[in-house]
């Protein structure tokens, strides 16, 4: 017997905000997380794209020394976020340690900056240099420290799941705890993802020519999904986590539901590891709503990935257009925070939640005038009072993953 699937608690930290309400305040107002890079000695001054999408100020964490031994940057973020979703949720500590309740929680590549700190110590001509590697530094730096740091610090004894499909990781970590509980295989799944501020995602990124360059001087400019002028993306850091429960089982213990997961669809363009593929795009969406059991017409919102570069925005509208027509309204988050990487689905996910709270669709910012390629669907350019009963988060990635989680508001 398949279950119904809610979502009872969410917790983001992003560069518009680090509270649900400081965040939709200012995504409402039209504010912008998009920062000058800071100083980079290594490199710094090879970067041709000088912004990032930051948490300003830095954050404190006050985790006791045994369990920061084991996270770096990246790891602390992830823990936070995850904290603030259990503190919400109140689920009793033998509850979270019966081996019912999971975590699916990935980042991009574990903490980047401690592996460069090894790289620097390893790599270095000091007779002193292996002497500089932490003994729990791989732990750090490990691609799944954020699941299991988690796990950790919370005495989580369920499944771990941690995805790190780059764009997609977080996206894929509620579509795979969804599924986890959908099928009875667990009861409550902690999902989401995390990645921290280092300037070598940025470096990747400049040198395939994808980041933003023409907007140095004016940080809050950028990036423009969808615009006539956009110039590419922003690399931004973040955290975003959500609870996932069996509706039955949520009911019972009285717990507030923010919304349901109706639907997951996830697919490969089995192709191109860099550039989009419009037929890719599509047949994820399309099984995303069979498996949702909902028709194109049934959607009322589309959370768009939108990078803002320069052939992703316009494959992404072309495939809303073809398979969900002109109805929907589409949003691109990025706009006012930049690509939070391995974090952006869940916190895209938590941004169409507080729009179907409030019965508002906030705007793309920085979309100003529409690039006519990408004119083929109904885009938010002003606040807009609208009732979202169901809506889709599009999420895409390197090595040509492509996600799509469909959610419905619950009205009871």
């Amino acid at each position: 017997m398949e279950r119904r699937v809610v979502i009872t608690a969410a917790s983001a930290l992003t560069p518009i905000g680090v509270t649900l309400p400081q965040i939709w305040d200012n995504l409402v107002r039209g504010v912008s997380g998009v920062r000058p890079l800071r100083p980079d000695p290594m490199l710094g001054t090879y970067l041709r794209s000088q912004v990032f999408g930051t948490i300003d100020p830095p954050l404190e964490f006050h985790f006791d020394r045994k369990w920061r031994k084991t996270m770096g940057p990246v790891g602390m973020l992830a823990c936070r976020a995850a904290g603030e979703v259990l503190y919400q949720a109140g689920l009793p500590d033998a509850f979270l340690s019966s081996g019912r309740m999971g975590v699916a929680f990935g980042s991009l590549h574990g903490s980047l900056s401690v592996q460069r700190s090894l790289y620097e110590s390893f790599f270095s001509h000091s007779e002193s240099r292996f002497h500089a590697i932490g003994a729990s530094d791989y732990l750090k730096a490990m691609v799944h420290t954020t699941a299991v740091n988690i796990t950790r610090l919370f005495h989580i004894t369920g499944r771990v799941i941690s995805s790190n499909t780059a764009c997609t990781t977080s996206a894929q970590s509620i579509g795979f705890g969804y599924e986890a509980i959908r099928y009875g295989l667990q009861d409550a799944m902690l999902c989401g993802g995390a990645d921290e501020y280092d300037t070598v995602t940025v470096a990747v990124f400049d040198h395939l020519l994808a980041t933003s360059t023409t907007f140095n001087d004016a940080p809050s400019r950028t990036p423009r999904p969808f615009d006539a002028r956009r110039d590419g993306m922003v690399v931004g850091e973040g955290a975003g986590a959500v609870l996932l429960e069996d509706l039955d089982g949520a009911r019972r213990r009285g717990a507030p539901i923010l919304g349901e997961v109706l639907g997951f669809g996830c697919g490969n363009n089995g192709g191109d590891m860099i550039l989009p593929n419009l037929a890719g795009v599509e047949q994820t969406l399309r099984m995303g709503l069979e498996n949702a059991k909902l028709a194109p017409d049934d959607v009322d919102f589309v959370s768009a990935h939108a990078t803002g570069t320069r052939m992703g925005d316009v494959i992404e509208a072309q495939a809303i257009r073809n398979i969900c027509g002109e109805r929907p309204w589409v949003t691109g988050f990025k706009g006012h925070m930049g690509h939070t990487m391995g974090a952006c689905g869940a916190i895209e996910t938590i941004l169409t939640l507080l729009q179907m709270k409030h019965g508002l669709v906030a705007p793309t910012l920085n979309l100003e005038e529409v690039d006519p390629r990408c004119a083929i669907v109904r885009h938010t350019m002003q606040p807009r009072e609208e009732r979202i009963r169901v809506a889709a988060v599009e999420n895409f990635a390197f090595g040509g993953v492509n996600t799509c989680l469909f959610l419905r508001r619950f009205d009871g």
